[in-house]
Parts: structure tokens; C-alpha cells; sequence
């Protein structure tokens, strides 16, 4: 589950701030771009590393982040 939530809440975030730059909001687009990289810089080497499985996982994780991202976003803007 841990694999899931780490790319879930990456993959979001990249949803949430796409609008952001979308929208030219600055603010908003430094701080989701900087825990994003903190994300990544996490995630990198354990994924690489990880076998077939937990690479599956995290790419499930990816693809509900994502449409999370997007509902989230569509129902603030």
C-alpha cells in the first residue's frame, strides 16, 4: 500500500498543478512543484530497484492519482 500512496499522491499533485500553471497561479505551482520533486527523489530508487509487482502497484497508484488530481481540481475551479 505504501508503494500505491506514494506514486497516488505524486501523480495527483502533477494533476493539481498542471491547472495551477494552467491558471499562472506562482505560488501555487512553486510549493506543489517542490513537494513533488520531494516525492520523486524518494520514489526513484525504490522503484527502480522493485520487481514486476511493485512496479504494477505504483503505476495503479499513478492512474487513481491522477483522476483524483483531476476531481479535485475540476471541483475547486
Amino acid at each position: 500500500m505504501k508503494t500505491f500512496f506514494t506514486s497516488f499522491f505524486q501523480i495527483g499533485l502533477v494533476a493539481i498543478n498542471t491547472l495551477l500553471i494552467a491558471k499562472q497561479l506562482y505560488v501555487g505551482v512553486f510549493i506543489v512543484s517542490c513537494f513533488i520533486s520531494l516525492l520523486w527523489a524518494f520514489n526513484v530508487s525504490k522503484i527502480a530497484l522493485s520487481d514486476l509487482k511493485q512496479k504494477i502497484i505504483y503505476a495503479l497508484g499513478a492512474g487513481c492519482g491522477a483522476i483524483t488530481g483531476l476531481l479535485i481540481v475540476s471541483k475547486l475551479f
